[in-house]
């Protein structure tokens, strides 16, 4: 049976929105194309007619993940204007961001395995960075922009690796003492 065109585009998102989840999740090698299809309820049969490869999915995927965490920082700044790099931080150098990657920073979940595929990927995640650090240096203290940029360039690497680091040890003081020592330095800094 045909499906309109209409339907085709929500299965197409459906796919997207899956695969950033199971991508953040499980990493690019830990899910096949079988498992993405049957995750956002689909058959294997469609995949190839709409995205070509894995890797183009990853790239949709990535810019996705990265589209949906700059609605999420701007909701943050929006309910603590006062402070609002507090607001990023607090959320993104939590327990619950560091125990749900699948909802979380792209960036944190899949980098090592960006930085292996294909230009269109590392395309998406370089742009992601950029809009990322461009909203953070936005929220810097009125400085120059030289310094503006140096301290969200700052900012960015210390809670993404942060949030790695949480995310790798098995000791659970450890890895809350990682994003609690991260949080206020850089809340220290604004």
């Amino acid at each position: 049976m045909k499906v309109s065109r209409e339907q085709a585009a929500q299965n197409r998102e459906r796919v997207v929105q899956t695969a950033a989840t199971l991508f953040r999740e499980r990493g690019y090698s830990g899910i096949g194309v079988a498992d993405l299809m049957k995750g956002a309820g689909l058959t294997h049969g469609g995949f190839y007619g709409n995205f070509g490869s894995k890797e183009a999915l990853m790239a949709e995927a990535v810019t996705y993940a990265l589209d949906k965490a700059l609605l999420k920082w701007d909701k943050l700044v929006r309910t603590q204007p006062d402070d609002p790099l507090e607001a990023i931080t607090a959320a993104y150098l939590s327990t619950a961001h560091r125990d749900h990657p699948g909802q979380g920073c792209v960036m944190a979940a899949l980098a090592p395995d960006v930085a292996r595929l294909a230009p269109a990927v590392r395309s998406a995640m370089t742009d992601g960075v950029r809009q990322q650090l461009d909203k953070l240096a936005a929220l810097m203290p009125p400085e120059s922009a030289d310094d503006k940029r140096q301290a969200a360039l700052v900012t960015y690497a210390s809670m993404v690796g942060a949030l790695v680091l949480a995310r790798a040890v098995n000791d659970e003081a450890l890895s809350e003492e990682l994003l609690g020592a991260v949080h206020a330095a850089l809340t220290g800094m604004a």
